[in-house]
C-alpha cells in the first residue's frame, strides 16, 4: 500500500489504530502475529555445529588418530581413556563457548533501541523490537526512527536518511500527502526505520515493521558483521600460536630423543610427544578471554555501566584522561531556580528539588508579588517541553531538567503551565540545538501572535533592542547590557547556571497562525526582542563524585571539565569538586594548532560546541592520552567515535549518540565512569592471572618430560629409559588443572592498589621481562620438584614413582593458582576465602585425583594408591612453588618501600 499517498485519517483507519494509539491487548496480538520489529540477522551458529567446532583442530585430529591406533594395537583401555578426555575437553569448550556466546547476546538485548509510543491514550517507552503496525510513535531530535510510519504531525522535522538514500544532507519532513508515484528520497510525509531525527519533533503511525520496512528490503546492506575479536584476543592468539610452535618442536625433539633412547616403544613415544602438545598448548586463551570479558561485563550492568564493545574493557585500563561533561554528570542534573534578575533588580527564590512550594523575595527579604515577573514567568512555561507531574514518587519532571526547573519557579508563583498554555496555545516553535543555544515557541494570546525565546544570555542579549522594566517596555541601552552581563558574571560565580528570557510580538494571522505569508524563521521571531530577564538556577555537585575525583587522581588519571555553561560557573563547580581551575572558552579555540600548545594545561573548557569536543579529543589524542569523553547530543557523536572510549548517558542522552558510543552509563553518574574504570583494570588483572597460571604451570609439564628424557631415567624392574609421566597422565592434568581452577581466577576480585597504579601503558605486552622471569623460574620449580620425588620413588616401583610423579605436578599446578591471585600481595594477607569459586574449582580437581588414585578409575588412568605417608612428601614438595613466590614478592615489597621512602626523603 502506498501509505504516503493517503491523509493521516486515512491511514489511522486502514491500520485500525488512534491517535490515542493501540490497546495493549491488541499491540500484543499483533506482536506475535506478525513477530518482532527486527532485521534478521546472520544465522546463528547450532549448539551441534559449536560443539563439532570443539573437535576441529589440528592437535585433536591426531589425538583422534592416535585413539584409532590404539584400537588398532588392542590397547583398547588407553583407547577409552584418550576418548572420554577428547569428548570431555569438547564439552568444556562447548560449555565455555556457549556461555560466552549466551553473554554477549544478553548484552545486545540490553543495549537494544528504545522507542516511545503511545497505547491507550498513555505515553510508554518500550522496546523497537515490540513495535508493531498500527503504534503511534513520537520522535524527537537525536532518535532514531524504529519503523516505516507516516507522519500525522510534526515541527520543523529534519531527518538524515543517509543510511537509506545515501544522501547526508538533513531532509525536511511534513505531513503533507504526496503522490502516488513519489520516489523514497521524496517522501517528505513518511520516517524510514534506521534514519535519524536531526531536528524537530514528530508523532507518526508505524505502517511496516522488520523486513518489511525498507531498510529490510535491502537487508543484506546493514547485516550484521562477524565479532571482531579484542586487541587482548589478537594478541593472545598470536602469543598461543607461537607458544604451539615451541612446543610442538619440543615434542618432536621428545620423540627423536626418545627413539634414539629407547625409552619406550615407538607408539608409546608417540602418544607421550602428542600428549605433551594436547596439555601444554594453550588452544583456549581466547576464548577464556570472551568469558572473562564477558563476566566482567555483566558485573559493570549491575554498577550501572553497559559496554557495547569488548575491546573497550581493554582499553578503560589504559586511559589517562576523562572528559566529562559537567551538567547532569558531575552535578545531580536537579536543577532548582535561586535567583531571578528582572526589572534591574535581583529577587531570590526558596526551596529546593522539584516540588513547587516557595516563594519569590527581594532584596530585603520581603515576598514579591507575582505581576512584577508575571511576563517573565509566562515566558519560562510557555517556551518549554517539560511537563511537572505529581506520581506516587512525588513531584517529577518528565523531560529537560532545566527546562522543570523553570516550571517549578512558575508554579511557586502561582502560574501553572497548563493553564497558560491553554490560554495561550502553541502554534509553531524553532527547537534548541547546541549550535544556536536557545529556543522558540510561538503562541496565540489575546488574538495577537508572541514569539517567546529563552537561551543562552550573551545569545539573547545580542538579539534584544528593548527591555521590560516594571511592566513598561523601553529601548535597551548599553548600560542595561552593561547590569545584565555583570549579573550573569554573578551569578555563575555562585555556580549558577543562567538563562536568558524574551519575547516579541510578531506580525501574522492569530486565526490562522501564518506569520503573514512567511516560514517562521530566526530572522522573523529571534530578531528585535524584548528582554524579560534571567534566571540563575543551581545543580548541586554529587557528593560521591568528590571520592570518585580523589580515586581518579591516585590513579593517576586527569578529569577535564567540558561544559556549554559559562567560565564563571564551570570553575566554581570545578572548585568545588577539588578539580584544577585553569580554563579556556569555545571562543578562545582558534585552530587544532593552537589548541595543541596548551592542551596539556587546560583543566576545563566552558562554553563549547560539540565541534569544539573533536577537537579536543584529537588534541589530546596527539599527545599520546587514552581519552574517556562523555556526550549525550545528536552533535556529540563524532567526538565519542573519535574517543578511545566513547560514553553516552543512558537516560539523557540519545539514540545517535548511544549509537556512536563503547559504554553507557544507565545513571549518567560520573562515579560510574571511575567503577567502571576500576572494573576495567579488574578484569584485565585476572586475565593477566589466568594466563599466568596456564603458561607458567604448562611450562613445568615441558621441562619435566623435557629434562627427564635429557636425563634418563633408568626403570628398575626392566632396565629401559623410563619417563615420570605416562601420556594418559598429561592429558590428566590437562583437564584437572587447566579448565575450573585456571577460569575460577576470572573472578578474583580487585588488588588493593587497583586505583593507586598509573594507568597501563597501550599495546603492553602480557608476556613482559617479568613474565617470562616468573615462567621459566616456576617451571624450573616444578620440573625440579617433580623429578625429585620421582627419583626418590623409582626404588618401589615404577608405577608408585609415577604415580607420585603424576600427584606431585598436579599440587604443583594447584598451590600455583594462589599464587598467582596477586602479583604483589601475600598469598597468606589476602581473605584466603573471598573467591569461593577458587576454593570449589580447587577442591574438585583434588576430588577428581582422588578419585584417580583410590577408586576403580586407577586402572584407566595408570595409578596406584598411595600410602598416607606419601602425602608430606608430596605437599612439601609442590609447596616449594607458594615459597618461592613468597619470597619474591617479599621482596618486591621491601623494594617498592625503599623506592617511596626515597622519594618522600626528596
Amino acid at each position: 500500500m502506498n501509505w504516503h499517498s493517503y491523509d493521516t485519517k486515512a491511514v489511522v483507519e486502514a491500520l485500525k489504530t488512534s491517535e490515542d494509539g493501540l490497546k495493549s491487548s491488541e499491540a500484543s496480538y499483533r506482536f506475535h502475529k506478525y513477530g518482532p520489529n527486527a532485521i534478521n540477522g546472520k544465522k546463528e551458529i547450532s549448539r551441534l555445529r559449536l560443539l563439532l567446532n570443539q573437535l576441529n583442530s589440528f592437535i585433536i585430529w591426531i589425538l583422534i588418530a592416535a585413539t584409532i591406533l590404539s584400537v588398532l594395537i588392542g590397547e583398547l583401555i588407553d583407547a577409552a581413556v584418550i576418548l572420554v578426555i577428547i569428548i570431555l575437553n569438547a564439552v568444556l569448550g562447548y560449555v565455555q563457548e556457549y556461555k560466552a556466546e549466551r553473554s554477549i547476546e544478553a548484552l545486545k538485548k540490553i543495549s537494544a533501541l528504545k522507542a516511545v509510543v503511545i497505547r491507550s491514550g498513555k505515553k510508554m517507552r518500550i522496546n523497537a523490537e515490540m513495535i508493531v503496525k498500527g503504534d503511534i510513535i513520537l520522535l524527537e531530535s537525536g532518535n532514531k526512527v524504529p519503523a516505516d510510519a507516516r507522519i500525522i504531525d510534526s515541527e520543523r522535522l529534519e531527518l538524515n536518511e543517509s543510511s537509506l538514500t545515501g544522501e547526508s544532507t538533513p531532509v525536511k519532513k511534513t505531513g503533507k500527502t504526496c503522490k502516488s508515484c513519489t520516489v523514497i528520497a521524496d517522501m517528505i510525509n513518511m520516517v524510514f526505520s534506521g534514519t535519524v531525527v536531526t531536528k524537530g519533533k514528530a508523532t507518526a503511525v508505524v505502517v511496516e515493521t522488520g523486513m518489511k520496512t525498507e531498510l529490510g528490503r535491502i537487508a543484506g546492506m546493514i547485516q550484521e558483521t562477524e565479532d571482531e575479536e579484542t586487541p587482548l584476543q589478537k594478541k593472545l592468539s598470536v602469543f598461543g600460536e607461537f607458544m604451539g610452535i615451541g612446543i610442538l618442536i619440543i615434542s618432536a625433539i621428545i620423540f627423536i630423543i626418545g627413539i634414539a633412547k629407547g625409552t619406550s616403544t615407538i607408539f608409546d613415544t608417540f602418544m607421550i610427544s602428542i600428549s605433551l602438545a594436547v596439555a601444554a598448548i594453550p588452544e583456549g586463551l581466547p576464548a577464556v578471554v570472551t568469558i572473562c570479558l564477558a563476566i566482567g561485563v555483566q558485573r559493570m550492568i549491575k554498577k550501572n555501566t553497559l559496554i557495547r564493545k569488548l575491546p573497550s574493557v581493554e582499553t578503560l585500563g589504559e586511559t589517562d584522561i576523562i572528559c566529562t561533561d559537567k551538567t547532569g554528570t558531575l552535578t545531580h542534573n536537579q536543577m532548582t531556580v535561586r535567583e531571578v534578575f528582572a526589572n534591574n533588580s535581583l529577587y531570590h527564590v526558596s526551596g529546593h528539588g522539584y516540588q513547587p512550594t516557595g516563594e519569590f523575595t527581594d532584596s530585603n527579604n520581603k515576598s514579591v508579588k507575582k505581576g512584577c515577573l508575571e511576563r517573565l514567568l509566562r515566558c519560562a512555561v510557555l517556551c518549554n517541553d517539560a511537563k511537572l507531574e505529581r506520581t506516587h514518587k512525588g513531584w517529577e519532571i518528565f523531560g529537560d531538567p532545566t527546562e522543570g526547573a523553570l516550571i517549578v519557579a512558575a508554579r511557586k508563583a502561582g502560574i501553572d503551565a497548563e493553564d497558560t498554555e491553554k490560554d495561550a496555545a502553541r502554534i509553531d516553535s524553532i527547537p534548541f540545538d547546541s549550535k544556536r543555544k536557545r529556543m522558540t515557541t510561538i503562541h496565540k494570546e489575546n488574538r495577537r501572535l508572541y514569539a517567546y525565546t529563552k537561551g543562552a544570555p550573551d545569545e539573547l542579549i545580542r538579539r534584544c533592542t528593548h527591555i521590560l522594566i516594571n511592566g513598561r517596555v523601553r529601548r535597551i541601552t548599553e548600560n542595561d547590557k552593561s547590569l545584565l552581563n555583570n549579573s550573569v558574571m554573578a551569578m555563575a560565580e555562585k555556580a549558577l547556571r543562567v538563562l536568558g528570557l524574551a519575547y516579541k510580538e510578531i506580525k501574522g494571522n492569530p486565526n490562522t497562525g501564518r506569520l503573514g505569508g512567511q516560514t517562521l524563521n530566526e530572522r522573523n521571531a529571534e530578531t528585535g526582542l524584548v528582554f524579560l530577564g534571567l534566571a540563575g538556577m543551581y545543580d548541586p555537585p554529587r557528593r560521591e563524585v568528590i571520592q570518585s575525583i580523589r580515586r581518579c587522581m591516585s590513579a593517576g588519571i586527569k578529569i577535564v571539565v567540558i561544559t556549554g555553561d559559562h567560565k564563571a560557573t564551570a570553575v566554581a563547580v570545578a572548585r568545588e569538586l577539588g578539580l584544577g581551575t585553569t580554563v579556556m572558552t569555545g571562543e578562545e579555540i582558534k585552530d587544532a594548532d593552537g589548541l595543541n600548545k596548551v592542551i596539556q594545561d587546560v583543566d576545563i573548557f566552558a562554553r563549547v560546541s560539540p565541534e569544539h569536543k573533536l577537537m579536543i579529543v584529537k588534541a589530546l589524542q596527539k599527545k599520546g592520552h587514552i581519552v574517556a569523553m562523555t556526550g549525550d547530543g545528536v552533535n556529540d557523536a563524532p567526538a565519542l567515535k573519535s574517543s578511545d572510549i566513547g560514553v553516552a548517558m543512558g537516560i539523557t542522552g540519545t539514540d545517535v549518540s548511544k549509537e556512536a558510543a563503547d559504554m553507557i552509563l544507565t545513571d549518567d553518574n560520573f562515579t560510574s565512569i571511575v567503577n567502571a574504570v576500576e572494573e576495567g583494570r579488574r578484569i584485565y588483572d585476572n586475565i593477566r592471572k589466568f594466563v599466568r597460571y596456564l603458561i607458567t604451570s604448562n611450562t613445568g609439564e615441558v621441562m619435566t618430560l623435557f629434562a627427564a628424557m635429557v636425563i634418563g631415567y633408568t626403570s628398575i624392574r626392566t632396565g629401559n629409559l623410563i619417563l615420570p609421566l605416562l601420556a594418559i597422565h598429561l592429558l590428566l592434568i590437562n583437564l584437572l588443572t587447566d579448565g575450573f581452577p585456571a577460569l575460577a581466577l576470572c573472578i578474583e576480585k580487585q588488588e588493593r592498589d587497583v586505583m593507586k597504579r598509573k594507568p597501563r601503558k597501550k599495546n603492553e605486552a602480557i608476556a613482559n621481562r617479568q613474565f617470562i622471569i616468573d615462567t621459566v623460574f616456576t617451571g624450573l620449580i616444578m620440573c625440579v620438584g617433580t623429578l625429585f620425588v620421582f627419583q626418590k620413588s623409582l626404588h618401589v616401583s615404577d608405577f608408585y614413582a609415577q604415580t607420585m610423579a603424576f600427584t606431585t605436578l598436579v599440587m604443583f599446578q594447584l598451590f600455583n593458582v594462589f599464587n598467582c591471585r596477586s602479583d604483589s600481595e601475600s598469598v597468606f594477607s589476602r581473605k584466603l576465602f573471598t573467591n569461593r569459586w577458587l576454593w570449589i574449582a580447587v577442591g574438585f580437581s583434588v576430588v577428581l585425583q582422588l578419585a584417580l588414585l583410590y577408586t576403580p578409575l586407577s586402572r584407566f588412568a595408570k595409578t596406584i594408591a598411595l600410602g598416607i605417608s606419601d602425602w608430606p612428601t608430596i605437599i612439601i614438595t609442590s609447596f616449594t612453588v607458594v615459597a618461592f613466590y613468597e619470597i619474591k614478592k617479599l621482596l618486591q615489597r621491601i623494594s617498592d618501600s625503599n623506592k617511596k621512602s626515597a622519594g618522600l626523603e626528596r
